[in-house]
């Protein structure tokens, strides 16, 4: 039995000291979601999903002193959006087996680590692009048994949460916004033949057909797909904007921002901006999810 006078500092292992010492600060989010037919498609292909994942401890019964074990809730978050395309509704089929896969394979997914270094960093990107990998399979070979269900596929872009870390996943043209103090930054690159002849050094206003090719997909006939992957520290009051093309053809980045700005609460963010595309046309399917994150308590609070 330690000595009465031992701390924590002198008898918890090295490692298991610094875990606690890097112990995060709670994290609140809030989140809004809308997805609008538009006013042209007879279907919509769009898909999006919002999944909150959580650990805990409770202490049942202790002879210990009334609160010397407090209870304790961590929670992470998933944020998906993905655009379906194949004609009929095939689109449709995708996208939503692109996201039903997702909530499976949560299922088997590890915990998510305690404190977000270098190795796990390594680790959860690595996870995600397996992920992306049996997504695009499972697509083909759903088509593969329904030949009307062959050519559809399907973009992905996805965030996963955990305290003000983020990682971004993304296929295809839907995109993944950082909104925050220092304006708007698009963290996503579209997977389109327009993006590709830009980054060659062609003009843009000559690449205006090219625009929806993607180069990149989940499904359709593609031989592989390549996921991007990011990792982003987040800061206190920032927001991620995930969205499909139907929002992001017709909104420029200065307006999502400028709605955000005007609509501080994501839900209201998010009426205003899909009101914004049918405003301008609505030509296709509108979709956008926003989170908010901010410390649940001062980042440095008075001792």
């Amino acid at each position: 039995m330690p000595d009465s006078e031992d701390t924590l500092d002198d008898i918890l292992p090295e490692a298991l000291q610094a875990v606690l010492d890097d112990r995060a600060l709670p994290v609140q989010v809030r989140i809004g979601a809308l997805s609008n037919l538009g006013k042209v498609r007879k279907n919509n292909e769009d898909q999006y999903a919002v999944i909150r994942r959580w650990r805990s401890r409770e202490a049942l019964m202790s002879s210990l002193p009334s609160g010397t074990l407090l209870d304790e809730k961590e929670e992470a978050y998933v944020l998906i959006v993905a655009d379906g395309m194949g004609g009929a509704a095939f689109g449709e089929v995708a996208s939503e087996l692109a996201l039903r896969t997702v909530w499976e394979l949560g299922t088997y997914a590890a915990s998510w680590p305690r404190k977000v270094d270098e190795r796990a960093t390594k680790h959860l990107l690595e996870d995600a692009d397996d992920y992306v990998q049996f997504i695009h399979r499972r697509i083909q070979q759903r088509a593969s048994h329904q030949p009307e269900l062959v050519g559809m596929g399907t973009t992905l872009t996805a965030v996963l949460s955990i305290g003000m870390d983020a990682f971004v996943v993304h296929v295809g043209d839907s995109r993944a916004y950082r909104v925050g103090e220092d304006g708007i930054q698009q963290i996503t690159r579209d997977h389109t033949l327009a993006q590709q002849l830009v980054d060659a050094g062609v003009d843009v206003s000559r690449t205006t057909a090219f625009q929806h090719v993607l180069t990149n997909c989940l499904g359709a006939d593609a031989h592989g797909v390549t996921s991007e992957v990011h990792h982003l520290t987040l800061e206190d009051g920032d927001y991620l904007v995930l969205c499909t093309d139907g929002l992001s053809d017709l909104v420029e980045a200065d307006e999502i921002q400028q709605a955000i700005a005007t609509n501080p609460d994501p839900r209201d963010a998010c009426d205003q901006l899909v009101e914004l595309a049918l405003d301008r046309g609505g030509k296709d399917n509108i979709t956008v999810v926003i989170a908010q994150f901010s410390y649940a308590s001062p980042k440095n609070p008075a001792s």
